[in-house]
């Protein structure tokens, strides 16, 4: 009987001795954590992943202190994260627990928010420190390298595109329009969703289109009227875009669409609408439209009766029109005399005023020498110089 009862006595100490290897081998963590204003936050939840092997440890929240944490964890690495509001404020991970006291992880998401902020910054133009870098989590960095290899890229095809766009207004300058055309064409490649590109490529097919003829030309122009339709397309809100297109429909012939466009000009800039329907109007008659250029001058002597230009190209559209008389008389219709009469109030020493009144002369048989200004200040009616005895 002795040596059974040995034997189990052997059994029982060895039982405790495991026993106390495996509580040995429990660990904690604590800690607290304050929010973004700098006071402890109450209910947040945290989360414990392990990371050296699978593991997920969730039900810890802070106190009305901020304070939390977690007993019974085995020995091993984990990832620590506050979750407030579903959302995770702030984490660290290659977390080492210990035997004995709980290692100790706190959270200060004010600090954090800064540190983020300042980690962005640096990571945005590239001038990480090392420091930075090594307290960089694994997402951070992938993050980082994503974000270094997108400013690299976005760099480069920023060189390419600054590089053609640049060609491209040279070329212009140089009136070298078909190598304008080949800038801007490639730089439309590069960059597809720019305005201002698609404007300068209209224009470099225009001008182009202007130095050629025939079926060359009207080619050249229709790729200018699908240029200004793109530029037109990401930014409809420009009356400039709508007044060259304008322009460009005139020199293609299409008279009505030019209008409709330069209306559209006029409504999205009323200040300048005036302007609008004057380069209409001289476009339509350097085209030999003559009646619908009258109609766009009277457009924009509708909007600025002092718009003195307008004015005397009216007249001369009228000019056109006049007939002589059996007496061999110029005879204008009627208001053309006017019209150029108040061009010359307007602009006594413009550049047409020798020529409106010349044309006067001819059609009065003489000129009078002084035209008043509508837009002098005008004396008060009914005033008498008092006189004494």
């Amino acid at each position: 009987m002795l040596p059974k009862t040995r034997r189990c006595g052997l059994f029982a100490i060895t039982s405790l001795l495991f026993t106390g290897a495996a509580i040995a081998q429990i660990s904690a963590i604590e800690g607290d954590v304050k929010g973004a204003d700098g006071q402890p936050v109450k209910g947040a939840q945290i989360l414990i992943e392990r990371q050296d092997m699978k593991g997920v440890y969730k039900g810890a929240k802070t106190d009305k202190k901020g304070h939390y944490i977690y007993n019974g964890l085995p020995l091993g690495t984990y990832k620590v994260s506050v979750i407030i509001d579903g959302k995770t404020a702030d984490s660290m991970d290659k977390v080492k627990t210990q035997l004995g006291d709980p290692v100790p992880i706190n959270f200060d998401l004010k600090a954090s928010a800064q540190q983020q902020q300042a980690l962005q910054q640096a990571a945005a133009t590239g001038n990480l420190t090392k420091d930075q870098e090594r307290g960089m989590t694994k997402e951070q960095k992938e993050a980082y390298e994503k974000k270094a290899k997108e400013n690299a890229a976005a760099m480069a095809k920023n060189k390419d595109l600054n590089d053609a766009f640049n060609a491209g207004k040279e070329a212009m300058a140089a009136k070298n329009y078909d190598a304008a055309v080949a800038a801007f064409e490639k730089a439309t490649q590069v960059d597809a969703g720019q305005h201002v590109i698609w404007g300068q490529l209209a224009e470099s097919y225009m001008d182009q289109g202007g130095a050629k003829t025939g079926a060359d030309q009207t080619a050249a122009y229709e790729k200018g009227l699908d240029a200004y339709g793109k530029a037109i397309a990401l930014k409809p809100d420009d009356a400039a875009y709508h007044n060259n297109y304008a322009l460009a429909l005139v020199k293609d012939k299409k008279i009505p669409e030019a209008q409709s466009e330069l209306t559209k000009a006029a409504e999205l800039d009323p200040t300048n609408a005036g302007k609008y329907y004057y380069n209409l109007g001289a476009v339509l008659v350097n085209a030999g439209q003559n009646d619908a250029a009258a109609e766009a001058f009277k457009k924009a002597i509708a909007l600025d009766d002092n718009y003195a230009d307008a004015h005397y190209q009216y007249a001369i559209t009228q000019m056109a029109k006049a007939t002589v008389d059996k007496d061999g008389k110029i005879q204008p219709p009627p208001g053309t005399i006017e019209e150029l009469q108040k061009y010359i109030a307007l602009k006594p020493d413009g550049p047409y005023a020798q020529s409106a009144k010349d044309m006067l002369t001819t059609l009065t048989g003489s000129l009078q020498t002084t035209y008043g200004n509508p837009n002098a200040a005008k004396t008060k009616a009914g005033s008498k110089k008092k006189t004494t005895n």
